[in-house]
Order: structure tokens, then sequence, then C-alpha cells
């Protein structure tokens, strides 16, 4: 199979294979398919169910017991009963995710579709990756080492490469054939390498694999999708794929990716949680979802031809930011896939997965906001007929993610309320009734401080649980820093994300504000491996973080300074927001402590043979051009390269034609050296000439005129 597909690719001169069309109708919401047969959860998902979701509610009450016991002492006031109405439902929203936890400790892993099998596997499984401007070196390097660890295993044969680009950069465009080409030529008698680039980027992530799907999906068994950081083990890969073979009736199975690569002092925060307390939470996620569980959108292994039938995506009604095509496209294809009666699981206990962190918090941040808009579009598809209801409880898990931090944000603006009231505002005494005494903002400050002890128990129960797991499992122990060194690193964790946590509720907050006026998030570059935020940019972007931390100290110094200590992780996360955020992005400070043996990880500390192979290969490429068009005009093997995998451009239709490719021919034509070609080309006139071998010629055949001595002034001057 491989050298026929190689041998097509050659003949075609084509990115793709030929097209193999899967139809994939848009799916109807007001409408649940018919004669779908839903599988009965067995008796260990009732039970984790029980525990999760009983156990939360009864969690609940209780809290909720307690604040209006700590309220109520002098009668409740319409501020405190807003107050214990935000607490309950935060603290409700804690209360489900330790009982998750509990739930992975008490019902065990769900591994029946995982079952060893020694028969060599019969179906073909593309290996997608959607790219949206990404460094090609890193990403090629990884399915280059996926790639021949398959082989490895003999399992090569039943996969292939496809990477579907989505760029819009026309120096993007050009490094990422040069990359494929060498992925190609590397690993040629071994795995096919596709390539395409959309030129209309429609539904972004969703659309790209929508248009693979619809003219390719036919060829493909499953596919495996993967995001531009996604790593994954051969024997991973292989398990995945025999398990959509062994269960007929498997739609999705996801992966728990663990974060790897990890420098900055953010990244290694989040790497050392996600290893530590993320399996135990993975592992309650999977006991109560049974076959009604999640996809979060990479790492999975997906059935092409369910996927296809049941996934279709319409366009939500109303305009953006809640209206549109879905941003968020995972967790509603998960429950569309589930809704047509395929099985969707989590491979919890599945190893040989990775995925990378962004870089600092403000890389959080600015993916958060998009996160956040689709999260919130779900309300639009939460009442879709026909769902699953833990299909239901993803959709409003996911938008209680965000809901979350302005609800405590107003929690936290309503005990300064009350506190204010207290200070300021004289009782009426004999008001009403001929009452004896006033109606006064009066707490039971013993049981408060019982119910501050609960939350925070509540709170970090799935920290410590992980904690306690790592400590008594000696692998993970030791590839941690030993025991000494994993309980410093997990108090180090605990009080650093303290002071992240307020900085992150005021982002949130604002996330949810700005989409509620109607602000759309936009599609940007994501940042990776270690570049990071600067200080400038870390003071624009919390300078009011700053001045809200400031203005709590002394508004609460003035009322009660004994709030001081119930607020200061508020108060110093925030007043400290722009040193913090700085700090987040720094890769010194996080090896630093890698090289005191806390916050490492057995990824770091023995890793896997597959990391350091893609790590071998990266370091090896060699640099990528700056300027992708000079590197056309002046190389004709990567132009050979480049133009063998762009295919057709799209027409323009008749009577409307694009100026930009009649301007960029018109500049080429006019233009009297290769200097001056290059440095007319501007923006989208640039793409047109990587899209049309024609115009990159007719500048090659241009005179050079000292092109290596103008060409970097003229660089210069387009940007």
């Amino acid at each position: 199979m491989t050298t026929e597909t190689s041998v097509l690719q050659l003949v075609t001169g084509a990115g793709m294979p030929p097209r193999e069309p899967l139809p994939m109708p848009v799916q109807d919401l007001g409408k649940a398919p018919e004669g779908v047969m839903p599988d009965r959860p067995d008796l260990r998902v009732a039970w984790a169910r029980f525990v999760t979701f009983g156990g939360a509610l009864a969690l609940t009450i209780f809290g909720l017991y307690q604040m209006v016991a700590v309220v109520s002492i002098g009668g409740t006031t319409i501020l405190e009963g807003v107050m214990t109405a935000l607490f309950t439902v935060t603290f409700a929203w804690i209360a489900l995710a330790a009982t998750t936890a509990l739930a992975g400790v008490i019902a065990g892993p769900r591994m029946r579709t995982l079952a060893v099998d020694p028969r060599p596997l019969s179906a073909r499984t593309a290996l997608v990756m959607p790219i949206y401007q990404e460094d090609p070196r890193r990403t090629t390097a990884c399915l280059q080492a996926m790639a021949e660890d398959l082989a490895r295993l003999g399992a090569a044969p039943n996969f292939e490469i496809v990477i579907l680009s989505d760029s819009t950069n026309a120096d993007a465009w050009i490094r990422e054939t040069t990359s494929v080409s060498r992925l190609a030529s590397a690993l040629a008698g071994t795995m096919p390498v596709w390539y395409r680039r959309r030129w209309h980027n429609t539904a972004k992530k969703a659309g790209n694999l929508k248009d693979f799907v619809e003219n390719w999906g036919g060829r493909y068994d499953h596919m495996v999708v993967l995001d531009a950081d996604s790593l994954m083990s051969g024997q991973t890969l292989v398990a995945l794929a025999r398990a959509m073979e062994a269960d007929p009736r498997l739609g999705i199975l996801q992966t728990v990716p663990v974060l790897a690569n990890s420098r900055t002092l953010f990244a290694r925060l989040q790497q050392f949680a996600g290893r530590i307390h993320g399996p135990i939470v993975a592992r309650g996620l999977a006991a109560w979802q049974g076959f009604d569980g999640n996809y979060w959108g990479h790492n999975a292994i997906i059935r092409t031809a369910a996927f296809a039938g049941a996934c279709g995506l319409p366009d939500l009604p109303g305009r953006k930011p809640f209206g549109g095509h879905v941003m968020s496209h995972d967790f509603v294809e998960a429950a569309l896939m589930r809704r047509a009666g395929w099985r969707v699981e989590m491979a919890s206990e599945l190893e040989g997965s990775w995925e990378e962190s962004p870089p600092s918090l403000i890389d959080v941040a600015i993916r958060d906001r998009r996160w956040a808009q689709g999260n919130l579009q779900h309300g639009k598809v939460i009442g879709a007929r026909g769902l699953a209801w833990p299909s239901r409880v993803h959709f409003a898990t996911g938008i209680m993610s965000y809901i979350a931090s302005p609800m405590w944000l107003l929690l936290i603006i309503a005990g300064l309320a009350l506190s204010t009231q207290a200070h300021f505002i004289r009782p009426e005494y004999f008001a009403k009734d001929f009452q004896l005494f006033p109606t006064w903002p009066r707490f039971d400050s013993e049981r408060m401080i019982q119910l501050f002890i609960l939350t925070m128990g509540v709170l970090f129960f799935p920290k410590m649980l992980g904690l306690v797991r790592a400590l008594l499992d000696p692998d993970l122990r030791r590839g941690s820093g030993g025991a000494l060194g994993l309980v410093a690193s997990a108090i180090l964790e605990i009080l650093i994300t303290s002071l992240y946590a307020p900085i992150m509720m005021l982002v949130h907050s604002r996330h949810v504000f700005e989409i509620l006026l109607g602000r759309d998030s936009g599609w940007a570059k994501q940042r990776r491996g270690h570049e990071a935020a600067d200080w400038a940019e870390a003071m624009i972007r919390h300078r009011w973080h700053t001045v809200a931390g400031i203005a709590v100290t002394v508004l609460a110094a003035f009322i009660a300074p004994v709030m001081l200590a119930w607020l200061s992780p508020v108060i110093i996360g925030l007043a400290f927001s722009i040193p913090l955020s700085w700090m987040s992005g720094s890769a010194r400070a996080g090896d630093a402590l890698a090289r005191a043996g806390v916050l490492v990880t057995p990824e770091e500390t023995r890793p896997d043979p597959i990391l350091l192979r893609a790590d071998a290969i990266e370091a090896a490429l060699p640099a990528l051009p700056a300027d992708g068009i000079e590197a056309l005009v002046c190389d004709p093997v990567a132009r050979q390269n480049h133009f063998e995998r762009v295919g057709e451009p799209p027409a323009p239709r008749r009577g409307h034609p694009e100026p930009e490719q009649l301007t960029a021919t018109a500049k080429v034509r006019e233009a009297a050296t290769q200097a001056e070609a290059l440095s007319w080309l501007k923006g989208r006139e640039r793409l047109y000439v990587a899209a049309h071998a024609d115009l990159a010629e007719a500048i090659a055949r241009l005179p050079v005129d000292a092109i290596a001595a103008d060409v970097p002034e003229a660089v210069a001057r387009r940007a």
C-alpha cells in the first residue's frame, strides 16, 4: 500500500491522493435521529455516576446549609441572600470536581475497548494534523517520529499522514511546503505524506476537517486527529486502531494527553498539575461517562464514516459571537456522534499521548478567549433534540468553566459590599413593626471558619488525591524528584496557582463580558514552545488588574483590616499581576526550578524515546527561509517542491476578478529586476504569487540585480 501510494503521489504531482468523497450532511439540531438504540450503562458506570453527581449534590446541600447558618444569625438581608446564592453555585462547581476525582478512585478505570489483540491491523488510518501558521519544523518532526515508531512496530502500511493547512500568510505557506517535502523525502517508502492548503478557511478547524472528510474521507476507515503540538507513540496509535477494529460500534476513542517539553514557569506548573493531579480526574471522568464520553478535538481516533454521517455541523442562528459556525466543535461532534448511537469513550489509562502547554499566562488568556466564546456558544446546542443527558452535562460544565469566574468576582464584590454596609450605614432602629432590634448583617464567625475550611478541603481534594497517588507510585515518585521534591512541587504549585487564579478570574470575566456585548474572538496564531510575552506586553495587559488589586487592598484596610488576611491571595495576585505574568513566561525561572528538582515530571527526567527522537529530528532540520517568495525565486528545487503540493487555486467568479491577483500580475510584468518585483509585492499579492507557478517563474527569469543586497531593504519596506 505504501509503495503504491508513493508512486501515485509522483504520478499525479499533487499534494493529495485522488478524491474518495464521503457525504457529510448537515445535522438538524431540532430533530432527533430515528431508530437509535442507546447503550445502557453497566453497574460500574452507574456507581460512578452516583458517586460523582450524588456526592456533589450532597456536598452542595451541606455547604448551603452551613452558609445559611452563617448569615441567618441576625436575619438574612437581600445582599446576604445574593452572596449565599453565588456561594452555592461556585461551591457546587468545585464539589463536582472533587467527587469526580473520588469516583476515579472508587470506580477505577474502564478499559474494555483496549483489549490486546495480536492480529495485524487491517484498516487504513489517517494521521490528520490541521495547522494554522505553525512552526512546520516542529510539526513535521513529530509526525516523522510517529511514522518511524509505527514502522518499528510493522504498522506503518496501515497509516498515512495528512497535513491540512489553513495558513493565510504566503511565507508560512511556503515554509510548510518546504517542510512537508523534507518529511515526504525522509519517509519515502515508509509512509505517504499528503498536504493540502485551503484557500478559504471557512469554519476554521471544523471546516478544514469537514472539507477533508467530504473529499477524501472514503479513503480512510479511521482518522487520528492531531493538534500542531501533538505527539503519540506508535504503540498508542496501534492500540487505538485495534480498539476501533475490535468494537464496530465505537465512534470516538479519546486519549488523555500528557503535557511535555515545558520550560517556562507557567508551562511547568501546568505540566506538573496535569501529570500528578490530572490522571485522577481523568479516571473519574472516564468512569462516569462510560459510552457517553467527550471529545477534546485532538489526540483521539474517530471512525470516519460515523463522523461523516453524524457530525455535519450546522451554522447556529443569529449573529456572532453566539451565531455562525460552531467554534468549540469537538464537544458538539461527540454529542452528535453519541446521539446517532455510536459509542464515545475515554481511554484514561492509555499512555503515550502528549501535547504542549502555552508558555505563559498571557498565552493561556489569548487561547481562552476563543474557548470561552465557543463554550458559551454551546448554550444554543445544549437543548438539541435527542442528546444523551451526559452530553448535556458536558456542555453545561464547559459553559460553567467560564461563567464560574464572574460568579466568583460577584461573590467577592458582595462580600466587600456587606463590609462596606456594616462600616458606613447606621442601622435604623424600630423601622417597622416596632421591632426591638434592627435588620443588621451579622455572621456566625465560628461557622464561617468551619465553612472556609470545608471549602478549601473540597477545592484541594483532587490535588491531595493526586499527590497521594504519586507518592505511592514508585516510578512516578522517582520521576518527579523523589518524595521531597514531589511534596515541595505540590506546595509550590498550589501557592503560585493560587496567585494566578484571581488574575484568570478577571481575564475570564472580561471574556464573558465581551462575548455578551457581541464581540467576536477572531482567530489568532497561537504561540507555542518557549516563546512568551515580554515585560511591556505584561504591563499593557495587566495594568488594570494591578489597579484593581491596589484598590481592593485600600478598601479592605479602611473598612475592616481583618479582611486583608481573607483576601490575601486575591490581593497579592492582582497587585503583583504584572511581574507574576512576566515571570510565568520565563524559561530561566522554569529551568532553575528543574535544576533544583522542583516541578519536574517523568517526561523530563526519564523521557520516552519518541520524545527524544522528535527533538533530535527537529534539531537536525535546517532553518526555513524568512522570505518564502524569495526562496521560490532563488531556489528551483524549492519552487518545484512547492508547486507540486499547491494544487489549483479557486477560479474567480465571472465578472469578479481578484484585485490582488491582477495587481500582482501587473507588478511582476512591470518589474525590471527580481529585487524590484519582490519589493513591490505586498500582503495577499504574495499569496497569489505563491499560488501561481507562472508568476513565480516570471520573477525568477528577471535579472538578479544584486538581490542579496537589495532584498532585505525591500522586505523591510514591505513590513
